[in-house]
């Protein structure tokens, strides 16, 4: 037989073709339903950021308090707060990552504040606002038992500086600047001046240095000083980052129009005259004012008694407290709470022990006292001797006696006066809180007297 062979190639068969076209349609299927499902997905996800079906809630200021102070949600809400600045200072809101920025008073805004998961709270993140209560709760409905809500929050806790030792504050060093705290002698009768408001950061115990807010770039600020009958005029230049304010303790004026919040960029002038003699604290009067004067926003205006004599030296100690903080300036919360790190005369401790006031024997010595605090007494004393005048709150308690003294000037805040004394022999003489924890904390220097 013969044997036939062909070139022609071998068509496969029929039952192949048909397996491979299932193949491909069953991968194109696949293909085309996982695209419906992420349209449909991100469709969903792009509905709920455009606020559709999102629950709005309507808040504004009442003091220092957002109206409501808090809602109640069920989980997975898209949250959108209207929040209306009522309050006649600037404030802003911050839920989680989102927030509105600074808001003006009387202005309107909108914060998305995404899909509510968990409890949460909301805050003003303006300096000492969150402390004095300016939180926004938002609580799930839905949420677990209490300790386990909690569970998802995240909490930041900064680390507090060291507090620098009694030997450390007290420690000699190179490029040390004590506060001058000589007071020269009442000169004009009208006392026009301009002021600044500033944010900056300076050295507030020995290596320590954090934001404090400023009187013309200084802690304490500027003192003034005149006679009853002088006028004053002083305008005051926001170049800061949030609202301050002055009051002066000096003048008798409405408050609504001379100690209102001044806005970063804006100004304010501030006039009074002087109708009663004694030394008054001046300091910014916005809300939380515990933490604006512990910042060192506070100072002096002495307006001379019209009997007051001369005096071979005078010198003007502002009586503090010294709370350590950070770049964002003192710990807002130790502020409000009270915990105080240091004490201090002229907002710097112990500073007058590096730098000692000086003297001589005979002369008669004039320390003008005014505690500012924000919160702790003072009872002023020099070691080793008398004062043989003392005034406080405007009068005199004893004057120029020779048989009789008075050993320490108590003061509680926004209280003040001053003591005379003359030194008979030539030494160091201490000047102290004679609450002795405060000198110890660093209420404390030094006279240097000599022949």
């Amino acid at each position: 037989m013969l044997s036939v062979s062909s070139n022609q190639p071998q068509k496969p068969p029929a039952q192949n073709n048909w397996a491979s076209w299932i193949l491909i349609g069953i991968a194109l299927a696949a293909v085309i339903a996982l695209a419906v499902f992420n349209s449909t997905s991100k469709a969903q996800r792009a509905s709920e950021s455009e606020g559709v079906d999102a629950t709005v809630v309507e808040v504004s200021v009442e003091g220092m308090s957002f109206v409501p102070s808090s809602i109640d949600v069920p989980k997975g809400t898209h949250l959108v707060v209207k929040f209306t600045n009522t309050g006649d200072m600037v404030h802003d809101l911050k839920i989680g990552d989102n927030e509105t920025g600074r808001v003006e008073p009387g202005k309107t805004v909108e914060l998305d504040a995404g899909l509510i998961e968990e409890t949460t709270q909301g805050y003003c993140t303006i300096a000492g606002h969150k402390a004095q209560g300016m939180v926004f709760d938002v609580n799930v409905t839905d949420a677990p038992a209490e300790g386990d809500a909690m569970a998802g929050m995240h909490h930041h806790s900064a680390s507090h500086p060291d507090v620098p030792s009694a030997a450390e504050r007290t420690q000699e060093r190179e490029g040390f600047k004590a506060f001058d705290a000589a007071l020269p002698a009442a000169k004009a009768t009208t006392h026009e001046e301009t002021w600044t408001m500033t944010e900056e950061e300076v050295e507030v115990a020995p290596g320590v240095k954090q934001t404090r807010w400023l009187f013309n770039g200084q802690a304490p600020g500027p003192t003034l000083r005149g006679k009853v009958g002088d006028k004053f005029k002083i305008t005051i230049k926001n170049e800061g980052t949030m609202g301050h304010s002055v009051d002066f303790h000096a003048g008798e004026v409405n408050p609504d129009e001379n100690m209102k919040t001044i806005a970063p960029g804006e100004s304010l002038t501030y006039e009074f005259t002087a109708h009663r003699s004694g030394i008054w604290m001046y300091h910014c009067s916005t809300a939380p004012m515990s933490l604006h004067i512990a910042n060192g926003m506070a100072g002096a205006v002495v307006i001379d008694p019209p009997e007051l004599g001369d005096a071979d030296a005078e010198y003007a100690m502002i009586a503090d407290e010294i709370f350590l903080g950070d770049e964002n300036g003192a710990d807002a919360d130790r502020v409000s709470n009270g915990e105080y790190d240091l004490m201090a005369f002229n907002y710097y401790p112990n500073q007058y022990d590096l730098e000692p006031l000086h003297a001589k024997v005979g002369d008669k010595v004039r320390i003008w006292l005014l505690n500012v605090g924000p919160d702790q007494p003072l009872s002023f004393h020099v070691v080793g001797e008398q004062f043989d005048t003392a005034y406080k709150e405007g009068d005199y308690l004893i004057k120029d006696r020779r048989d009789s003294g008075s050993q320490a000037l108590d003061l509680l805040p926004a209280q003040g006066g001053f003591v005379e004394m003359t030194f008979n022999e030539p030494g160091t003489y201490s000047f102290v809180n004679h609450i002795m924890t405060s000198a110890e904390k660093g209420q404390h220097g030094k006279i240097v007297v000599t022949q």
